[in-house]
């Protein structure tokens, strides 16, 4: 199986059974384009990884590529002169919005971090709620999987379960090591997603990360609930680092909700019922949903300031560079395919 596809728009056409044979056997009418044109398998099928609207635009993005990975899986990436980020346009500290409800771009953080603010991202246009792709730190190349919460508050579903999971194995693959970026509120609900297989899809995501051998370190930033924050690459994982920042909020759920659920006879019985709830959420705050309980127990290994951030992520990097893992002895492990 190839390692990554390369799509250029109105050049490109991938399908297993073509117009002429769904309009015979279906009665149905569909374009070639409309049926497995580039956008469609780098947006709707996920079968794609890059879209280009060239030829020449193609071939930069295959030259980007090469620069990050090895040549084969016994060898490192080539590393590359050591570069700030742009700071100026890219200030680690003025990315959070101070209202912990309010969207932001994650790739504006990656940013923040990588070398000179250099980011390659991976299937940019599919199962955007989560977000893949390579930058360096340090010169050296690394692969970084982040939640968005500019789409669906960056939840985990079937497709970015899907995405994430296999560019994990691929950077495992290629020992490229694994930055992970957490803010989500868990997995998305639904029966269409509990139809479509979001456990065994889900499962794909805990498999890859736990299977990984490379350098793991993970960066909670706000949100991480539940399922959500096992899955995306914690402790229980075996990630090698855990940093969170003083706005990350480690749970089972979200403060409103478990308070509604918790407390839910204290707040009916209360004559204020609203005032009841404000305190309880604020109680809730404070005794859970904060990283300093969650290090307390040993899930976070330090909680960092911002502005701390690619300095730690870079000692942590480098103190694990050596990390020599050994598997059970197999021919190889089971996926939940």
């Amino acid at each position: 199986m190839t390692d990554f596809v390369f799509t250029v728009e109105k050049i490109t056409k991938m399908f297993i059974t073509g117009p002429e044979v769904i309009k015979t056997v279906l009665g149905e009418e569909i374009s070639m384009e409309d049926l497995g044109g580039a956008r469609v398998h780098c947006e709707t099928t996920g079968n794609a990884h890059f879209y280009a609207e060239s030829e020449e635009e193609c071939f930069d993005q295959i030259k980007e590529l090469v620069s990050y990975i090895p040549w084969n899986n016994t060898h490192k990436a080539k590393k590359f002169p050591k570069k700030s980020p742009k700071t100026r346009r890219f200030k680690i500290d003025g990315i959070m919005p101070s209202d912990p409800k309010q969207p932001y771009d994650v790739r504006d953080l990656i940013k923040a971090i990588t070398d000179d603010s250099q980011f390659f991202e991976i299937q940019e246009l599919f199962a955007q709620n989560i977000v893949i792709g390579f930058g360096r730190v340090n010169g050296e190349s690394i692969g970084i999987v982040a939640n968005q919460p500019l789409v669906l508050a960056g939840v985990l579903d079937v497709d970015s379960s899907d995405k994430a999971a296999r560019f994990i194995r691929y950077c495992d693959a290629f020992n490229i090591p694994l930055l992970t970026l957490v803010d989500l509120p868990g997995y998305l609900p639904g029966v269409d997603q509990e139809h479509a297989g979001v456990i065994r899809h889900g499962a794909k995501l805990l498999y890859a990360y736990s299977e990984a051998t490379v350098p793991k370190v993970t960066l909670i930033t706000r949100k991480a609930y539940g399922g959500g924050y096992i899955a995306m690459c914690s402790h229980h994982l075996r990630a090698d680092f855990v940093f969170a920042w003083p706005t990350a909020e480690i749970a089972v759920m979200g403060p409103e909700g478990a308070s509604n659920i918790i407390f839910r006879k204290e707040i009916m019985s209360a004559e204020n019922p609203d005032e009841m709830r404000k305190q309880k959420v604020a109680e809730y705050k404070r005794k859970f949903a904060n990283p300093y309980v969650a290090a307390a127990y040993g899930y976070v290994d330090a909680v960092i300031e911002p502005a701390e951030t690619r300095k730690l992520l870079i000692h942590a990097l480098e103190i694990s560079k050596e990390k020599d893992m050994k598997m059970p002895m197999k021919k190889h492990g089971i996926p939940p395919f």
